[in-house]
């Protein structure tokens, strides 16, 4: 199974690169933050509380995460691979998906981190706000989620680095040189 790990900041372009690589490698999407809002909008129990912690700028805690995350792989039992987009965001989220993948004979082929400075994000993000109309995307929430990836997520990457899984691609320049990039890391796996 090619399953990858999408990593990078709010704006970095996770989502944009995601669907070319889905479309290309024939992946499964899981992003947490799709389904966060799926929740919410739907208003289930889970969704009611990752409302009112992301309404908070706040991380939903592991548990939750990690549950939501092995149901919808469970959902998918033939996928060629899955890409994780926005997950894990923690050490233990990245243990936890190592083990639960390992449990199902699989594992993480490969992360490729986007790799974006803030200020390009801010411009980014700023642009997005006013097509998608994300509640997340609101400047003072920004702030928060930014500044939650560059102290605590981004700690998640020695991790992969340790297992020699790491490739940070440059996620400043034209969507399709950045995928050329993306997919040569896939193919040299």
């Amino acid at each position: 199974m090619l399953n990858i790990v999408l990593f990078g900041p709010p704006g970095a372009g996770k989502g944009t690169q995601a669907a070319k690589l889905i479309e290309k490698y024939q992946l499964v999407h899981i992003s947490t933050g799709d389904l966060f809002r799926m929740h919410i909008k739907e208003q289930t129990e889970l969704g009611k509380r990752v409302k009112d912690l992301l309404d908070n700028g706040i991380l939903v805690p592991d548990s939750v995460t990690i549950d939501m995350l092995e149901e919808e792989v469970q959902k998918n039992p033939d996928a060629k691979g899955i890409i994780f987009d926005g997950f894990p965001r923690t050490v233990p989220q990245a243990e936890a998906l190592d083990a639960f993948l390992s449990s199902k004979n699989s594992g993480i082929k490969t992360v490729l981190q986007l790799d974006v400075n803030e200020e390009e994000l801010k411009r980014r993000i700023a642009e997005r706000r006013k097509i998608s109309g994300r509640a997340d995307d609101d400047q003072d929430k920004l702030v928060k989620r930014i500044d939650e990836y560059f102290n605590k997520t981004v700690h998640v990457l020695p991790y992969y680095q340790g297992q020699n899984k790491l490739t940070v691609v440059n996620g400043i320049g034209q969507i399709e040189d950045i995928f050329g990039q993306l997919c040569s890391s896939i193919d040299t796996e």
